[in-house]
Order: structure tokens, then C-alpha cells, then sequence
């Protein structure tokens, strides 16, 4: 089925508005790219100081050129953009690039310049990438629509090709979205498009995204990110990214503290200025890579391989001490090197000499190679279940010699049985590069990226997508009446929970000593006693907390202390009274948050709860809603899990129940995105197996308005 962007990404003819004969110079480079890729399609310099450029005829305008035209790439002065813009799609172009730069980057008139650059796209259909693109390049149909000097061609020289699969690259900077390009090409990865979103002032990396995704020759997605302004598409890409099992693997940059929130609420506080980005990332099964070279060797090994079945590697090397090197590369990945069984080990030793091993890591040695041990080791682990990966380690520096012959290695590799993947601890030759390409494999040099890309195949072969259903949800309630007041206290947060139908404890608000023996009945001993203020969001700081009290005598004391105190440490906040509340059994502490982000809207986050929760920062978050089994896939990420399943002879917790009550809190988080920024529960304690959960403390923060 044709995608819109068919036009676009694979144009039958070009308009050049700004066309030069300059070719050190960006109109000229733009010209010069498309000819020395070989565009088979019509271009039409545009430029009213010409008649011809480079044997081809130069139009004065747009309009004169009187045939169809599919893709406008614009490159002259900003002021200038916006009637060239019209001009285009009164002649019916279907789509165009603004290379362009001087609009909303440099704020002012020069951003209302590009809200009229949008304002057109929608009025007329024309689908515009920019301003302030550095273009796109489509390898297939052979259009280099950029000036980057990574499109470039140099005659004679043939290009590395390893790979079948082509990874295809979205950038929210056209430098990087090149630089990928630049070292992808440079290890013999095949590449379907590159394409740099520019200011988005209609086309954007999240409908870019959606290209990739749809489209047949592309295998691997590269995103960098800095922020995503089309959420609803990209969103929609990256859930059928994840039904078709694609591999995205995405950068996103801005991970600093240029933004940090300041928050009421633990879950607020600790969320960084990316943490929405990582869950929207982690729900839909992104690999996040922070590092150039480490995304394009995890590219480069989901190229070439089929995912693995499991965690156990397999160090295959010329030399004992590069095993040992492999073999604590992938450990320290959280990959097993299993000691081979003695069946294997005997079949293997027949391959080497007696100075050899074959435990695992198996150091066949130099030797080795040249009496064909190498080759026959990597066809009988290749085979065996065992091992789920293979990681070969050699010298490839040689201009003259290689340690496989083509005919035997490749089929083993197109078999697809396990991942292999090849390392070289020296510089690679170009011959070997090359030699290693005719049988698919792509040679790299960085170990630890290696290491890194295995575990990331593995973590990527056990993704499955939450499912999209939520599950039984909370009542539909009118709540407006619990959030009349600016600012909630402890016990509105809670009665605002009750209503909603999240489970609490029974609690009673006092607001005068007459009220306390009422209370006492109602709760029981022992109990607990808090102050209630909305103006004070952690009572135990002001001394208005007490835990414990087993006596009835001990209960008036203490509610006029606790008053006495809030009002000695605020002078100025609202009491509302003490909350008494019956003191809870014990339990794992964990906390549970929502909050509202200005680009993914209503999250969901879970951690390792009560006084050291930002200490730890054991956390994790989750686009809202979740359902219960999305909620229990949270809980397996902390590294406080084993807490929860019974740590050091413990009985199991409930988790059932802790599951159930974070996906009621993501539901209402999402039901009242409009009115409430935060909920967080904190602690709730979870009982053992069966005995549910207890919420402690609870916070509701109402948006600003």
C-alpha cells in the first residue's frame, strides 16, 4: 500500500530553488550530490541568474519549468522561502526541503516566518521537512536531496556492502543523522534512508518514523531524538514498530538537569528531564544507546544476526589472553560464559593443539587457524545448544592473509542458527573488511560495544509488547467535589483515593480533643496520629507524625503536641486537625507516583518506597494507563525485586495486589489529567502473599491553572 512520503523519499523529478554553479558552496554541493549518486530522475535548477548550470537548463522560476515535480529542495535566503513556497504549490509540487536556515532558531519575526511556512503546508497539502534541514538521502531509489560530504563519491573506489538488512536513520540533527550514516557506510552496513528533520514545521521525526517503520527495505530504525514534537504519530510508530518486532534503536539527548522540576512530590523530583522519554522507550521496546559508536555496532549486529535464544556465550579466539579480555566483557553485560560440557569439549580438542583450550572461553590458538580449527569450532558451536551466541575474537590486520575462507564461513552465517559476531583486537585491515564482507559479516573493533550490542540482542528477543487492553478499571466517578480546595492535605488525598474506589485504610480526621474518643473506637490501639495541613506536604519535618501510641491517655497528649508543633514550625499554614489512622502491619515499603509530562502526558512510576526513596532512586516509570501485568513488569525491573519475592528466606510478597493498586493510580492519573499533576502514594507497604497492601501516606497535587 503507497505511504504519503512515497513522493518524498523516492521523487521522480527535483526542482533546485537557489541552484548554483558553486560547488563549494552548499546550493552547488546539493546539485553535485544528486549527480554523483546518479538520481535517475529529472532535476530542474531553479535560478533566475542562469540559464544553464553544469548542461543542465536553469529556470527563472518555478512556474516555467511546465512539468511535474515531486520534490523542491529550497536553498536561498530565509525572507525569500515563504514565496518560493507559494510559488511551488501553485504549480502543484507535491513536497519540499528547506535547507534554509534564519527561522524559529533565531526567535522573533524569523519564528513567525516559519509559522508561516506550517501555515502553508496545511492550507495546501504540500508536505514540507525544515527549515533548517540538512536534507535526506534514499539509497534504493538514489537520492542524495543534501549537501553532507557523507553522500559523497569517489570514483573507482567500490563501497563496502556486508549486510542485506538496511538500517534506516531518522535525526533530529542533520550532523549526527550523518554521522551515523558516515560510520555505518565505513563498517559495510547497508542503509535505506537518512533523513534530518530540521525545524519540523510540518514534517517531523515522529512521521518520519512512521516511514521506516512501513517500509519494506528497511530492518533497523537509528532515532536522535532531542525532542519530539508529533507525539501522536510517533507513538502510533512505535507501537507497530513493536507489533512487526523491528528493532529501534534510539539516542536521546538533553539527559542534563537543564530542566529539573520542581515538585511537590518524590515521584515529581525524581523524575530527570528524560525519565518520560525512557518510558515510552522501555514500553515499546526501544534499545537506548547514549553513544555514537555503541548504536551503530548494536545496528551492525542486528544486521547480521537473528536474536539470540538465550544469555549463554560462547569466546572463540587465537589468543588466551583476548579470551580472557572477551569472556569478562560479556560477564560484566550480565551474559553467562558456561564451561562447555565434556562431550563438546573432547569434539573441540581434537581441532587444537595440546597448548590449547576448549573450557570457555576455547583459545584455539594460531595454530588453529591454519589447520582449519578455527572454522570447524565455529560450525560445531554454531550447532550445539549449549550456547545461545558467539563471540570471535582475532587479529584482522592482515593485508594478505584472512582467517576464514569464504565458502566455508558463509554458510554456516546464512544459516541463521545464533548470532556470531566478530571482533578484532588490532586496527583491521581493509582487505579483511572486505574479504569478511562477502560472507555478511561486518568486523568490529570496540569490545565493549560488542559485549554491549550482545546484551541488548538478548534483552530484545525477550520483549514482548504490554498488551494495549488495561484491564477492569477503577468506577467513573464524579470526584469534583474533593478537588474544590487549591491544595490537598493527606486526608483529602485520601478521601479523594476512597471516593475513586482505591482501597485505604479506615482513618478519622479530629479537629478538637471531643472528637478523639470516637476516633479511638472506631480505629482501635495502637494507632497513629498526623497532622493535617495543606500547606504541609512532609509532616514528619515539622514534628507532626507518631507512630505506635498504645494508650488513651497517650492520645490527647499527643494530639495537642503534635498541633502545638505544626503551629510552632508554620506559623502560617492552614490546620485542618489530626488524622488518626490504625497503625499498619508490616510490610515491603514502595512507593507508587503519577505525573503529568508536557510532551507524553500522564506517567506512571514505582520504586523502592518510604524515607530512602530519594536516596536510592530505585525507579521506574511507564506511560499511563498500565494494566496489572505492565504494572508487574515495572516490579520485576527495580533492583529492590527480590525484596518482593521472598529475599534471603522471606515470605513472598503480595505483588498481585501491588500490581492491581498501580494500575488503578495510572487510570485515574489519566481520567484526571486536566485537573490533578501528581498522586503518590508513599509508603505503601505490601504484606505477604494474599494479605494485600496498605497505603500509609498519600499526596494529590492539583495542576496549576
Amino acid at each position: 500500500m503507497p505511504h504519503p512520503l512515497d513522493s518524498f523519499f523516492a521523487p521522480e523529478s527535483i526542482a533546485l530553488i537557489g541552484a548554483s554553479r558553486d560547488h563549494e558552496k552548499i546550493p552547488g554541493r546539493l546539485l553535485a550530490m544528486l549527480r554523483k549518486n546518479e538520481f535517475p530522475g529529472k532535476i530542474y535548477p531553479v535560478n533566475p541568474n542562469y540559464d544553464e548550470i553544469d548542461g543542465l537548463t536553469c529556470f527563472k522560476q518555478i512556474a516555467d519549468i511546465g512539468a511535474p515535480i515531486d520534490l523542491a529542495v529550497i536553498i536561498i535566503p530565509a525572507r525569500g522561502v515563504l514565496a518560493a513556497l507559494e510559488q511551488c504549490a501553485a504549480v502543484g509540487v507535491k513536497n519540499a526541503v528547506i535547507i534554509s536556515s534564519g527561522f524559529a532558531e533565531e526567535g522573533g519575526d524569523s519564528a513567525a516566518m516559519q509559522e508561516g511556512v506550517a501555515a502553508l503546508a496545511r492550507r495546501t497539502g504540500m508536505r514540507i521537512s525544515g527549515p533548517n534541514a540538512e536534507g535526506f538521502f534514499s539509497a534504493v531509489p538514489r537520492v542524495a536531496a543534501t549537501f553532507s560530504p557523507a553522500v559523497d563519491v569517489k570514483p573507482g573506489v567500490a563501497p563496502l556492502v556486508a549486510t542485506r538488512k538496511r538500517i534506516g536513520i531518522v535525526a533530529q540533527s542533520g550532523g549526527i543523522g550523518f554521522a551515523y550514516y558516515h560510520r555505518a557506510k565505513a563498517l559495510g552496513i547497508a542503509v535505506s534512508y537518512v533523513v534530518s528533520a530540521g525545524n519540523e514545521s510540518d514534517l517531523g521525526a515522529g512521521e518520519f518514523f512512521d516511514y521506516m517503520v512501513q517500509d519494506a527495505s528497511t530492518d533497523v530504525i537509528l532515532l536522535f531524538i532531542e525532542g519530539i514534537r508529533d507525539v501522536e504519530k510517533f507513538l502510533n510508530a512505535a507501537r507497530r514498530a513493536a507489533e512487526l518486532r523491528k528493532p529501534v534503536i534510539v539516542t536521546k539527548v538533553g539527559r542534563s538537569g537543564a530542566g529539573e522540576r520542581a515538585a511537590a512530590s518524590h515521584t515529581a523530583s525524581m523524575a530527570g528531564w528524560s525519565a518520560a522519554y525512557d518510558a515510552v522507550f522501555a514500553k515499546y521496546g526501544f534499545i537506548v544507546s547514549n553513544d555514537l559508536d555503541e548504536a551503530i555496532t548494536i545496528a551492525a549486529v542486528l544486521c547480521t544476526n537473528p536474536l539470540p535464544k538465550g544469555d549463554r556465550v560462547a569466546v572463540l579466539t587465537v589468543s588466551g589472553g583476548a579470551g580472557i579480555w572477551g569472556a569478562d566483557a560479556v560477564s560484566q553485560q550480565g551474559l553467562q560464559v558456561p564451561e562447555l560440557s565434556a562431550p563438546i569439549q573432547t569434539e573441540i580438542k581434537k581441532l587444537l593443539p595440546s597448548y590449547g583450550t576448549a573450557r570457555n572461553p576455547i583459545d584455539v590458538t594460531a595454530q588453529g587457524v591454519n589447520s582449519g580449527g578455527l572454522q570447524r569450532s565455529v560450525d560445531l558451536l554454531s550447532t550445539s545448544d549449549e550456547v545461545d551466541a558467539i563471540l570471535v575474537m582475532l587479529s584482522m590486520s592482515s593485508e594478505v592473509r584472512m582467517p576464514f575462507k569464504q565458502p566455508e564461513l558463509k554458510p554456516v552465517l546464512e544459516a541463521q542458527r545464533k548470532p556470531v559476531v566478530f571482533y578484532t583486537y588490532t586496527v583491521p585491515s581493509d582487505f579483511a573488511r572486505r574479504e569478511l564482507a562477502a560472507s555478511g559479516v561486518v568486523v568490529l573493533s570496540g569490545l565493549t560495544q560488542a559485549a554491549t550490542a550482545l546484551r541488548r540482542l538478548v534483552d530484545h528477543a525477550k520483549f514482548t509488547l504490554p498488551r494495549a487492553a488495561v484491564g477492569a478499571s477503577l468506577p467513573d466517578r464524579d470526584l469534583s467535589d474533593y478537588l474544590k480546595s487549591p491544595r490537598l492535605s493527606e486526608a483529602d488525598s485520601k478521601a479523594l483515593l476512597r471516593a475513586a474506589g482505591v482501597a485505604l485504610p479506615e482513618e478519622v480526621l479530629v479537629t478538637d480533643k471531643s472528637g478523639l474518643d470516637a476516633a479511638i473506637a472506631r480505629v482501635g490501639l495502637p494507632l497513629v496520629m498526623k497532622v493535617q495541613s495543606p500547606d504541609i506536604a512532609h509532616k514528619s519535618e515539622v514534628g507532626g507524625v507518631r507512630l505506635n501510641i498504645a494508650t488513651k491517655g497517650e492520645v490527647f497528649l499527643t494530639f495537642e503536641a503534635l498541633l502545638n508543633n505544626a503551629r510552632k514550625a508554620r506559623p502560617d499554614a492552614a490546620i485542618q486537625g489530626v488524622l488518626v489512622g490504625p497503625m499498619a502491619k508490616k510490610g515491603v515499603e514502595i512507593i507508587i507516583g503519577t505525573l503529568q509530562d508536557n510532551t507524553f502526558g500522564p506517567m506512571v512510576m514505582v520504586g523502592l518506597g518510604g524515607i530512602t526513596t530519594e536516596l536510592f532512586r530505585d525507579v521506574v516509570y511507564r506511560p499511563a494507563p498500565v494494566g496489572a501485568a505492565e504494572a508487574a513488569a515495572m516490579l520485576d525491573e527495580l533492583k529492590a525485586a527480590p525484596l518482593l519475592k521472598g529475599f534471603r528466606g522471606a515470605v513472598k510478597a503480595d505483588v498481585a495486589a501491588l500490581a492491581r493498586l498501580i494500575s488503578e493510580l495510572s487510570q485515574l492519573a489519566v481520567r484526571l489529567r486536566d485537573e490533578l499533576a501528581e498522586i503518590e502514594v508513599n509508603p505503601v507497604l505490601v504484606h505477604p502473599q494474599g494479605q494485600g497492601v496498605t497505603i500509609v501516606d498519600a499526596l494529590v497535587v492539583k495542576r496549576r491553572t
